[in-house]
């Protein structure tokens, strides 16, 4: 029979044994610290910013993501934004409005419902709703559902009215132009046409910035085309002429920044013409999507990699987080603080 003390050598030597990998560590003492904001100091929005960086978890990759948009700035990258139409469903329309007024983006690629909701508030607008509202009760009282966010259906018959004409037009320049008109050329010519500086096409018409809808059709502004063609059977829209002219864009451009909220076709596109330039510069992602489902919405930037739709050493990052909350805030430490910087320049001294 063992006694105390050899009982308790052996333990001794069973916990080195066991936990001989911590005799190997590296402190990290030369990493920022892990450590959140203080609210019991004056509350400064620059120094709340710069305390995301050391948050950890999603706000640090908030942080990553601002910095990387600086990084674009500073290198004169040409920016693409794609955007799914819940954007411009909500309240981040009119952060949209100011990126592309503000000439701050380059191209832009979006969904059908961007442009028709674009269409739809400057007509008249939406309201905020609730995620729980019976979808029967909505339905009984002519209400459609947007997430949280509640759009009657007269606002589509306000846009019905507003399209008809438009359609018009389209078509008669189809005819004399000789061709299709291309997706670009809709949503340019719909911007001139809403003429509305509450509108994000309007902004974009105006300053030249192409908005590339691949999917045109899906969505009511689909239903429209239909009703279109039922009247002018040889009326129609050419998509493989603005597969052509994104191309091209990627290739003129010396270096190229993505910023993408949320995925799907916006996402895509965006990522598929700059295979032709070797890959993006840079990128951030903002979303919701994960990779365990191999969706293309969900993929990441390794993904991306492997296609050469983003180079292999480009900066980069995935923000897993719904745009609503973080894209207004990477805008005012971006985008908007060089916009003000800008303004305070050009004002006279006293």
């Amino acid at each position: 029979m063992m006694d105390n003390e050899t009982i308790k050598e052996e333990q001794q030597d069973s916990y080195q044994n066991r936990f001989s990998w911590m005799r190997r560590y590296n402190t990290l003492d030369d990493y920022p610290q892990v450590k959140g904001y203080d609210f019991e100091q004056e509350f400064d929005f620059d120094r709340f910013m710069e305390a995301m960086a050391v948050t950890g978890i999603q706000a640090t990759e908030m942080s990553r993501g601002i910095e990387i948009i600086n990084m674009m700035l500073d290198d004169d990258a040409k920016i693409y934004l794609s955007m799914t139409s819940n954007i411009i469903s909500s309240g981040l329309r009119e952060i949209i409005v100011f990126l592309v007024k503000q000439k701050f983006v380059d191209v832009i690629v979006t969904a059908a419902g961007a442009v028709e909701e674009d269409v739809i508030k400057t007509l008249r607008p939406f309201v905020t709703g609730s995620f729980d509202a019976p979808g029967r009760a909505l339905f009984e009282q002519g209400i459609g559902r947007i997430g949280n966010i509640f759009a009657p259906y007269d606002r589509y018959l306000y846009f019905e009215r507003f399209m008809n004409p438009f359609f018009e037009k389209l078509y008669l320049m189809q005819k004399k132009k000789g061709r299709p008109l291309c997706a670009t050329e809709f949503t340019r010519e719909l911007g001139f046409a809403i003429g509305s500086e509450e509108s994000f096409l309007y902004w974009a018409a105006k300053n030249d910035v192409p908005v590339f809808c691949p999917a045109l059709t899906d969505g009511s502004i689909g239903d429209l085309f239909y009703f279109q063609r039922q009247k002018h059977p040889d009326f129609f829209i050419d998509i493989v002429a603005d597969h052509e002219k994104i191309v091209k864009l990627a290739l003129e451009y010396e270096k190229t920044g993505a910023i993408l909220l949320g995925g799907g076709v916006p996402k895509h596109y965006v990522l598929n013409s700059n295979i032709f330039k070797d890959g993006l510069d840079y990128a951030v992602y903002v979303t919701t999507a994960q990779e365990f489902d191999a969706s293309d919405s969900g993929g990441n930037q390794q993904e991306a990699m492997s296609w050469a739709k983003l180079k292999v050493n480009a900066p980069n990052v995935k923000i897993k987080c719904e745009a609503t909350v973080v894209f207004p805030l990477m805008v005012a430490a971006s985008f908007a603080r060089r916009f003000h910087e800008r303004k305070a320049k050009k004002k006279p001294h006293a």
